[in-house]
């Protein structure tokens, strides 16, 4: 991509159910540049992050679903927590994260992966009210 002039916008995530907030955010994210590459962290990594019960789909399964986006171009699950090691490997020109985070609260060793790289670090808003944690709760009402 980078030989032919290209921009690879790379994010990444739990994704553990995808709702309107997950697509919207990943369209937004495709549009700052030609292929956007989507990290999933892998079932482990997701259990460690979000608690017991979850990830509710595993791995294999939210990554068929991400990839089956227009907006995705590619799919890589990763058994860290965090993104630090993926991130040194895809070296993205521009890398994506939503609206919970800042330059402050962004987990510090990524920030610096995306930099030695030479890429630019951009933050999304989120969809209000959208969230995998509140359709969970919202399900567990029912």
């Amino acid at each position: 991509m980078r030989t032919s002039g290209r921009k690879l916008v790379v994010t990444n995530g739990c994704f553990d159910i995808l709702h309107l907030g997950h697509v919207t955010y990943l369209e937004s994210a495709r549009n700052f540049g030609d292929a956007l590459l989507v990290g999933v962290n892998g079932d482990e990594a997701t259990r460690q992050l979000k608690g017991p019960g979850r990830p509710v789909n595993v791995g294999a399964d939210r990554a068929a679903v991400l990839a089956a986006l227009a907006s995705v171009d590619g799919v890589c699950v990763f058994a860290e927590t965090t993104a630090t090691k993926f991130l040194s490997a895809a070296k993205p020109d521009i890398y994506v994260k939503g609206g919970d985070y800042t330059r402050a609260t962004l987990n510090q060793d990524e920030r610096r992966a995306i930099e030695q790289a030479g890429g630019k670090i951009v933050i999304i808003p989120f969809v209000p009210g959208k969230s995998t944690t509140a359709l969970l709760e919202k399900i567990s009402r029912l």
